[in-house]
């Protein structure tokens, strides 16, 4: 009788192919960077955030002027976590299916869709007058968008052990450049005829459509780097066919796979099922957990600044909103790109992700203190000194993504299922997103309306979530598995 093993290679949905572990060669020294092409990649990551950050200056009053909410003020945040929910969940019905097509047919192609899709949005967004519009506008961008797991993907395919936590400690900055740049793009930008009548009031078509121009920047944009892509990135894998071939436009293919059969079982995608091994989950839980928690801050950030101060808020409007994002975006980049590596090398992947989920407990405290000094002094130095440290508190939480991002590349069973394993990450992470932005801003306004444990009632539902991040980041292993 033989009594079967489990470890953390075996599927939790057993399959009746073996999953072969993820090999790497042994390797001395620290392997350069290939800055031709990661300086692309990086470039495409600062436009991705731009792309979702930039109506967060201007959504609030979006929403009100669109007249969704009826004058109910209390309303406001709800919808615009429904807007910040929509990118979201149609991007967790897409996003897996674009990471495996992405593995079959390569890392380029489905690039040049997301950039596409990307402009396509952002010019109909920015046209948008009605809620619908707006909606249809979000769900576009997210359901034709693959682009954040598949340079995930790439960042893996072009990068190894000794140089990928160096990768990640750009992707911070580069991740944090997009989100200062679209919050300032959108804050300076919005109504630009009431904000600049002397060099904007002559133009109808930003009278009418006020929102235009912050979104018509980001659509240009991505044009833009739609060329660069297509003219400069080279491809990062190899695709078992070609996008022409798949589209059926190419009758006659020479295969680009090993022809040896055992070599074939190693490079080839690895089925769905086979994907669900122990370290995969793991590591989908570590990063959907920081995800909920970083997304939620994020949605009630700019609702908290905007609220009035006698409802709990800070009462501030777009512009002021828009630099201190920019302010966060920038810190945040910056400082992750001079201490990640140090601190990686220093502490370890678990280690520094427990370091940052812990300190989100200070950042989220910080929401009612905030709110309690700018009720009894107004908005004072001091009152700003707490913001900082509320953004300070932030920027040392965020090292848990480039942690977990590493994690998730080493737990793909084969070098083949890279993009799929970001793609199965991803889409889980995406479905966390869509509903967090909703559940936490309907928890800020009932928490407001309500006055639920003081107006405080959402801030103790994001210190569960914090709870949660602990023990699942607990159950990491202290050193990647690959290594």
């Amino acid at each position: 009788m033989t009594l079967e093993t489990t470890d953390e290679e075996t599927p939790l949905l057993h399959a009746n192919d073996h999953v072969e572990p993820q090999q790497k060669p042994v390797i001395t020294g620290k392997t350069p960077l290939p800055w031709s092409q990661f300086s692309i990649i990086l470039s495409l990551q600062v436009l991705e955030p731009m792309t979702s950050q930039v109506i967060s200056p201007f959504a609030p009053q979006l929403i009100r002027s669109i007249g969704i909410t009826n004058g109910e003020e209390a309303r406001v945040a709800i919808y615009v976590g429904v807007l910040q929910s929509l990118f979201f969940a149609t991007e967790a019905l897409t996003t897996f299916h674009w990471s495996r097509l992405s593995d079959r047919v390569g890392r380029k192609p489905i690039l040049l869709i997301g950039l596409t899709g990307i402009s396509i949005s952002m010019f109909s967004f920015g046209l948008s007058r009605t809620f619908w519009s707006v909606v249809l506008s979000r769900c576009l961008c997210g359901a034709l968008n693959g682009n954040v797991v598949v340079m995930k993907s790439m960042i893996a395919d072009i990068t190894d052990s000794t140089n990928m936590s160096q990768a990640y400690a750009y992707i911070p900055f580069a991740w944090q450049a997009g989100i200062a740049l679209g919050p300032l793009i959108g804050g300076l930008l919005a109504s630009p005829t009431v904000q600049y009548p002397e060099l904007f009031g002559r133009f109808e078509l930003l009278k009418a459509y006020p929102y235009f121009l912050p979104c018509g920047v980001i659509g240009t944009l991505a044009l833009v780097w739609w060329c660069i892509t297509f003219f400069f990135l080279s491809e990062s894998t190899q695709p078992s066919t070609s996008f022409a071939r798949f589209l059926g436009l190419s009758k006659s293919e020479r295969s680009t796979m090993p022809s040896d059969s055992g070599l074939r079982s190693k490079t080839k995608p690895l089925p769905f099922r086979e994907l669900l091994v122990t370290r995969v989950v793991i590591a989908t839980c570590a990063y959907a957990a920081t995800a909920l928690i970083e997304i939620s801050f994020r949605a009630v950030q700019p609702v908290f600044y905007a609220t009035p101060i006698e409802m709990g808020g800070l009462g501030l409007d777009a512009p002021a909103i828009g630099i201190i994002l920019a302010m966060l975006g920038i810190l945040n980049g910056v400082l992750q790109l001079l201490f990640f590596v140090r601190l990686h090398d220093w502490l370890g992947g678990r280690n520094l992700y427990l370091f940052s989920v812990f300190s989100r407990f200070p950042m989220i405290a910080l929401f009612p203190a905030i709110s309690f000094a700018a009720k009894a002094q107004g908005l004072s130095y001091f009152v700003y000194l707490l913001v900082g440290l509320q953004l300070l508190a932030f920027v040392i939480s965020y090292s848990a993504f480039g942690v977990v991002f590493m994690y998730i590349n080493a737990s793909a069973p084969n070098r083949a299922s890279i993009g799929a394993t970001n793609g199965l990450a991803q889409t889980v992470v995406s479905v966390i997103r869509a509903l967090g932005p909703a559940v936490v801003n309907s928890a800020y306004s009932l928490s407001i309306e309500k006055q639920l444990l003081g107006g405080n009632m959402v801030y103790w539902l994001m210190a569960g979530m914090v709870c949660i991040a602990v023990g699942v980041g607990s159950a990491l292993p202290r050193r990647l598995w690959c290594e």
